[in-house]
């Protein structure tokens, strides 16, 4: 029973199991990438990216900085603490937890899994084909045998083919799309908690400082083509809007095309594994639009021959980004009032917003828009442990607060 073990035992065995993991000469890690990149259809060196993203973060003291930040002290998991002004209370486990994976972000249910665990639930994660929870769990084990019946990992079929398994949860952790989280959540016991993760953008904004340098400037197209490139462009912390503003001494039209030839470098280094005809037309007729567009005197297109990527410049304000893989749009703006007009018409639901310098109006740009992560470019795919995706918290979701006035 994991009631019996102290939490920070669990924390040290899940940092344990993570440290394994960020060896990329490790076993496991070395047999399931090729599964991964099979499955994604990423390329390999995307999914190498996306195994040290996902572990590097998980240490013992980011995952107990996260845990005491939300429940005051990591001891409040095992069992009755004193709070001033307050009742003794304990952070109960709140049951059985069931995470469900996405189709695309790799190891996203891991996180949550981790922290469910450090709450002293029971974890079952609906995996993908590939098994990469499983092998987790299994090197888990391996540090911590209490573990070994405590974290499991079954395939994911369907919510039709789950629905009587997943009225059996405490808790059940969804990632997916909106319709996706809806047909999951009628399926839950009525009493059960529901934590749905549905589908958000991420956006970016260079200011007229970092235009006015071109070293800052490359650096950050070379974030920017990082984070449009990787996983194609289907994770909600891919960029899919970007904003340049006015007045530095690089002009957007300048930087849009740093951040082509940047993009061009990105695709190399993550090349896409497998080509969807149907992306491919889509990027090509994006492109192919764009030019028109340049040829009649507005915006611009920065693509290679085989469009593995296009950066549009300048395109029509009245139409949403065009959510195609490893293609985006740079709007130049005069200001934050502008790109913010751009985000709320287009009613964008935002999850990351990369900055280029913390600019006080640009931090409210941010927040104003909705995001609930503001990073660097080039950051934007790497969230630490302990942030809160999707602006929730990580462990108080697994746990049920008991208070004792003895």
């Amino acid at each position: 029973m994991l009631r019996a073990l102290p939490a920070r035992t669990i924390v040290r065995a899940i940092a344990g199991a993570a440290r394994r993991w960020r060896d990329a000469d490790f076993a496991p890690r070395a047999q399931l990438a090729a599964a991964v990149a099979a499955r994604t259809g990423y390329a390999r060196s995307a999914v190498e990216y996306a195994f040290e993203a996902l572990f590097a973060p998980m240490t013992e003291a980011a995952l107990l900085s996260a845990i005491a930040g939300e429940l005051g002290c990591v001891e409040a998991l095992d069992g009755f603490v004193a709070r001033e002004g307050r009742p003794a209370a304990w952070a109960a486990p709140v049951g059985r937890v069931c995470v469900i994976a996405s189709r695309t972000t790799i190891g996203v249910a891991l996180p949550a899994a981790a922290f469910a665990l450090c709450a002293k639930c029971e974890v079952e994660v609906k995996d993908r084909e590939d098994g990469l929870a499983a092998a987790f769990f299994r090197t888990l084990a391996a540090e911590l045998p209490q573990l070994a019946g405590a974290a499991r990992a079954r395939p994911w079929r369907s919510v039709e083919a789950s629905a009587q398994d997943l009225a059996s949860f405490d808790a059940v952790v969804a990632f997916g799309r909106t319709e996706t989280l809806a047909t999951v959540r009628s399926a839950c016991a009525p009493q059960a908690r529901f934590v749905g993760y549905g589908s958000r953008a991420s956006a970016g904004y260079v200011c007229a400082e970092t235009l006015s340098d071109e070293l800052p400037a490359e650096a950050v197209a070379a974030g920017a083509a990082r984070d449009l490139v990787l996983y194609d462009s289907e994770g909600c912390l891919s960029l899919h809007a970007l904003f340049a503003e006015r007045g530095g001494r690089i002009s957007p039209f300048d930087f849009a095309g740093m951040l082509g030839r940047a993009a061009r470098g990105a695709a190399l280094e993550f090349p896409a594994a497998q080509s969807d005809p149907a992306v491919l037309a889509a990027r090509g007729a994006a492109r192919d639009l764009a030019e028109f567009r340049a040829a009649a005197g507005t915006g611009a297109a920065f693509a290679n021959d085989a469009v593995d990527y296009a950066v549009l410049f300048d395109p029509p304000r009245d139409a949403p980004p065009l959510f195609i893989a490893r293609t985006l749009g740079v709007i130049p703006v005069a200001g934050p009032a502008e790109a913010l007009e751009y985000l709320q018409r287009h009613g964008l639901e935002l999850e990351g917003f990369a900055l280029s310098e913390p600019r006080p109006d640009l931090v409210r740009l941010a927040t104003d828009a909705g995001a609930v992560r503001l990073t660097r470019f080039g950051e934007l795919q790497r969230p630490p442990v302990g942030g809160n995706h999707g602006g929730r918290p990580c462990v108080v979701e697994f746990v049920r607060w008991i208070d004792n006035e003895l």
